[in-house]
């Protein structure tokens, strides 16, 4: 397994951008697909899939609502994932969590978010309007 730390949330204005990072800890960090989630305010029992990036970083999924907006991509040597994010909502608003999927999990469950190995403990992003 791997662990996970996120940063680089914070306040931003409608319009603005961030870049989340996601540092790993473990040797089998690049034989991992990673994903973002995120957990808006009053859903706290719905995490919402972001975007995938398979292990390589060849392969990349993206919820309908970040489409065009937001970019995942990875380091494998610095064992860590990146998520750009451009033109925030204040519907982005959100504690973002990025999570290493169990091996052998399709995209499907990927973006369902079922059978992770490991999540981090997220990073708060607040877009004012």
């Amino acid at each position: 397994q791997v662990q996970l730390v996120e940063s680089g949330g914070g306040l931003v204005q409608a319009g603005g951008s961030l870049r989340l990072t996601c540092a790993a800890s473990g040797r089998t960090f690049s034989t991992y697909t990673m994903a973002w989630f995120r957990q808006a305010p009053g859903k706290e029992r719905e995490r919402e899939f972001v975007a995938g990036v398979s292990w390589s970083g060849g392969t990349t999924y993206y919820a309908d609502s970040v489409k065009g907006r937001f970019a995942i991509s990875r380091d494998n040597p610095k064992n860590t994932v990146y998520l750009q994010m451009n033109s925030l909502k204040p519907e982005d608003t959100a504690v973002y969590y990025c999570g290493a999927p169990s091996k052998g999990s399709t995209w499907s469950q990927v973006q369902l978010g079922h059978e992770f190995d490991s999540w981090g403990q997220g990073t708060q992003v607040t877009v004012s309007s």
